[in-house]
This record gives C-alpha cells, sequence and structure tokens, in this order.
C-alpha cells in the first residue's frame, strides 16, 4: 500500500543518499556516476583478459573466451536477477527506519549469495563443455572454452557474493565504496592477466585464473565493509540464514527480473549461434564489438539501478509525484548518456577495435555489428527504466513477460524468419534496435497502468 509522508525524512550517514527529500538530478548523479565509472573499470578490466588473449594468445583464443560469454550469462544472471530484488526490499526498510527488518533482510540476501554461489560453481564446472557442444562451438576453439569456463565457474561464490552485497550498500545509496573495491581488484587483475599470459604462457587458463582472483578480492572488500558498517545493514556471520519471509519477498521481485535477463541471453546465445555459423574470424569481431556494447549497457544500467533505488525508496513512503520525476530524470540522464557513448562507438569504431585485435578481418566484422546497434542505443536505456520503476514499486513479473515477449520474441522471429534470406552479420544485428522498440511501447503502456494502480492504492490508504 502507497502511504503519504511527504515529511520523511531519512538519517543519512557518510557514504549514504537521502532518496526522499531535495533535489532529485544531482542526486540521481552522485549515485549513477561511481556505479558507471565502476562498471566501466570493470569492463575495462575484463577488456583487458580479451586484448592480453587476443593480442598474445592469437584469434583463436579470442573467440574462445568470446564463446563462453552468452553461456556464463545464462548461468549468473538469474541469480544476479534475484540480487534486484535485495535491492529493493532493503531499500524500502532503510527508507521506513526498519532498522530490524532491514537486518534481517540483508543476512537472509547473503546467505542466498553463498548458497547460489556453491551451487553455481558444482553445475557451472560439470555442465561447461556440453552446454558449448550444444551451441555449436567450433572444434578449434571448445577445449579452450571448457578450460576458460571450468576454472571462471569456480570463483562463483566470489562473484555471487560481490554483487549481493553491493546490493545492499546500492539501497542506502552507497556506490561510492564498491567502486573502490573494483578498482583494487580490477588492477590486480591486470597485473594476473599480463604474468599469467605473457610471462607464464597459460593462454585463456592464465585470465581465467586472473578473473576468480579478482573476484575473491572485491568479494572480501564488500563484505568486510558490511561487517564493519555502523547502520541497519550491518553484517555478523553469526547471524547468516534464510527468513522465509524475506526470501518470499525478495523472489517476488527478484526471481522475475533473473528470468527476465536470463531469457534474454538465451535468446543471444541463439544470436551466439548465428554469428558462429560465420566462423572463428566472426566470433572474434563479435567479442570485440560486444565487448565496447557492455560499456554502453553499463553506462544505462547504472541509471536504471538508480531509478529503481530511488523508486524503491519514495515508494515506501507514498511519495509518487517524487516517483515520477525520477523516471523522467532518469530518461534524460540515460538517454544523455547513451548517445555520447553510442555516437563515439560509432565513429571511431576502427580504432577502438584495432586495440582488441590487429586482424583486419575480425575488425571488419565488428564493424558491421557496430554500425547498427550503437547509435540507437539510448533506446535500450529508456526499454530497462519503465521496468527498473515498476520493480522498485514492487512490480516485476508483468515487466517481465512484455520484456521476454518484446526482446526474445523480436529477435528469435528475426533470427528464424528473415536473418536466412539475409545472410549478414549486419542484416542479424537489426533484431537489436528493433527488439528495443517493440519493448518500449509495451513497457510504457505497462507502467501507465501501474502508476494508476498506485494512485488508487493511495485513495484507499487515505479513506
Amino acid at each position: 500500500m502507497c502511504k503519504v509522508k511527504e515529511d520523511t525524512k531519512v538519517k543519512t550517514g557518510k557514504y549514504e543518499i537521502d532518496m526522499c527529500n531535495g533535489s532529485i538530478m544531482d542526486k540521481l548523479i552522485s549515485f549513477s556516476l561511481p556505479l558507471m565509472i565502476s562498471s566501466i573499470l570493470q569492463l575495462m578490466f575484463n577488456a583487458v583478459d580479451i586484448i592480453v588473449v587476443g593480442r598474445f594468445s592469437g584469434s583463436q583464443a579470442l573467440a574462445a573466451v568470446g564463446a563462453t560469454t552468452a553461456l556464463i550469462n545464462i548461468f549468473t544472471n538469474l541469480f544476479i536477477g534475484i540480487s534486484l530484488g535485495a535491492n529493493v526490499l532493503a531499500a524500502r526498510y532503510f527508507a521506513a527506519g526498519k532498522a530490524k527488518e532491514m537486518s534481517e533482510a540483508v543476512h537472509t540476501a547473503i546467505s542466498l549469495a553463498l548458497i547460489s554461489g556453491i551451487a553455481m560453481a558444482f553445475v557451472g564446472v560439470g555442465a561447461s563443455r556440453f552446454a558449448l557442444e550444444l551451441m555449436a562451438t567450433p572444434s578449434d576453439v571448445i577445449d579452450q572454452s571448457a578450460v576458460y569456463m571450468r576454472i571462471y565457474f569456480m570463483g562463483m561464490p566470489f562473484f555471487m557474493l560481490y554483487n549481493y552485497g553491493a546490493a545492499v550498500l546500492r539501497a542506502v545509496g552507497d556506490t561510492k565504496r564498491p567502486l573502490l573495491f573494483l578498482l583494487a581488484a580490477g588492477l590486480a587483475n591486470v597485473v594476473l592477466d599480463l604474468l599469467l599470459v605473457i610471462v607464464i604462457p597459460l593462454g585463456v587458463a592464465g585470465v581465467a585464473i586472473g578473473t576468480v582472483t579478482s573476484q575473491m578480492i572485491s568479494c572480501i572488500l564488500v563484505i568486510r565493509c558490511l561487517c564493519r558498517s555502523e547502520g541497519s545493514y550491518r553484517l555478523s556471520f553469526s547471524r547468516l540464514g534464510i527468513k522465509g519471509i524475506y526470501l518470499k519477498r525478495i523472489f517476488q521481485v527478484g526471481i522475475p527480473a533473473g528470468i527476465q535477463s536470463t531469457v534474454i541471453t538465451f535468446s543471444n546465445v541463439l544470436l551466439q549461434s548465428s554469428v558462429n555459423s560465420f566462423g572463428s574470424t566472426a566470433m572474434a569481431g563479435y567479442t570485440a564489438a560486444n565487448n565496447i556494447l557492455g560499456f554502453l549497457y553499463v553506462a544505462v544500467n547504472a541509471v536504471t539501478q538508480a531509478c529503481m533505488s530511488f523508486t524503491s525508496q519514495n515508494y515506501s513512503v507514498g511519495k509518487l509525484k517524487r516517483m515520477d520525476r525520477v523516471l523522467l530524470d532518469c530518461i534524460l540522464l540515460s538517454a544523455g548518456a547513451a548517445a555520447v557513448l553510442g555516437v563515439g562507438a560509432y565513429v571511431f569504431g576502427s580504432q577502438i577495435l584495432s586495440i582488441y585485435t590487429a586482424d583486419p578481418e575480425v575488425i571488419q566484422c565488428g564493424l558491421e555489428i557496430l554500425a547498427i546497434t550503437t547509435v540507437p542505443y539510448f533506446l535500450c536505456g529508456i526499454m530497462d527504466l519503465f521496468p527498473g520503476a515498476m520493480r522498485g514499486m514492487g512490480h516485476s513479473a508483468v515487466p517481465m513477460i512484455l520484456s521476454v515477449i518484446g526482446t526474445v520474441g523480436t529477435r528469435i522471429l528475426w533470427i528464424y524468419v528473415f536473418f536466412p534470406q539475409h545472410k549478414s552479420l549486419y542484416f542479424l544485428f537489426i533484431s537489436y534496435p528493433g527488439s528495443w522498440i517493440a519493448t518500449i511501447v509495451m513497457q510504457a503502456v505497462c507502467f501507465w497502468f501501474v502508476r494508476r494502480k498506485c494512485i488508487q492504492e493511495m485513495k484507499l490508504a487515505n479513506g
């Protein structure tokens, strides 16, 4: 139920943000910018994996690492999506000043992260090669891809604990300390990549070991931060455990978000299979281009995370008009960031791709993909903002269904109906902007109904 508490003041600490009072845009920027920078730094450090392996181990090794991306995302995105449920729940309790509920939700979320990380490690290590075979991964790269995936999945407990811990910090507006944690972990990753690929020529195994080690470092830092916090989100190992009521509330928002992300990633696996049909050169080009698109995605996703956290806190205290202003400001911020980065990636595509590889054929394949995906990328940001706002209000199932229909449905239709008639990488990736437009239309209509329902609830709450 929405309850009006226009005079609500949220007590904030040094790293926290009062999302329910005062100006909005500057706080959105204060929240989004460190998250955006940390995500971009993380991708840059991941790009070092690709650059080092591509430059010093060859195009086949580059293709081997790239072939694992979509599969790894399928395994991880469900649980990363569930962390959004933890973020929304923690943000509500924090804004409402419910210290006991906040603490129990945090301990439930961290326990869930540990259990799911261990489970994913076993499943990922055991199923890696089988999954790669299902994707028709070429025989000249499948052995290296399997090695990379198995080592990568051994670090899943660290990966999950960091992401859930960071979700708790985001709920209270703290995106600055996770930035410092990722910086430290990323620098370690770069040093290990150089050591384990160039000095000790371990190839894809070397970059995988470097990635897992960096995940362990970021995990230790975020858990240490939570354990030393003075607020209601302080973590105590003796209180770890799962309480059903909080797990249910986390799942209500998180599972639809995770399913959405997983199913969309599955459509990307189908797309990866289509790319694989062009051979290892196209795969390497897609790996480099997809890494560049990753920079655009994390920029707009940072704003989506801000929208969800700000909406959740304001929803908990009944500030509907402020929620509307949050969404509008987020649209402006997301579209602006995507336009600048997208046009930059389009104009300087050749130069950026040449960082990843010196092979002109690989660069040309990458350019075909960037030509149709970069400039309209602001549409992807807008597409994600509407579901983000609705999740902040506790409505996650219907946005999930619409995203699956709009994004996955459009891409599957494109891959199996239109693409066979016009086989080129450029034509294949037209499915990206097409799916964004279709999904925006459906999500905007859904948001209107959700907002109207919230108004009705508010009227009932006030008699």
